[in-house]
């Protein structure tokens, strides 16, 4: 009976080894990747960031308007930021 647990218990070991060989091997290749990823921008990313943006702005149009109209004057959109101006970091 011993002798057939024996061979059982290499082969399960034999794997975990390997596995842990392979994690071994990947881990520099996976932190890079993850380093690469976390510094650039994907081009998703830039249309969403975008697209908040304009939202922005076009919220902040709209409420001068109504402000201006409220204050009976004309809406002066130079108080809502430029979307495509200097962007704050």
């Amino acid at each position: 009976m011993r002798l057939l647990i024996i061979p059982i218990l290499a082969l399960g070991l034999s794997g975990c080894l390997a596995k842990t060989a392979i994690d071994i091997v990947t881990l520099p290749v996976k932190a890079v990747s993850a380093g690469v990823d976390a510094v650039t921008t994907s081009q998703k990313e830039a249309d969403e960031k975008r697209g908040r943006q304009l939202r922005r702005h076009e919220e902040c149009m709209g409420k001068e308007a109504r402000k201006a109209e409220k204050e009976h004057r004309d809406a002066d959109y130079s108080r809502c930021p430029d979307p495509d101006g200097p962007r704050r970091r």
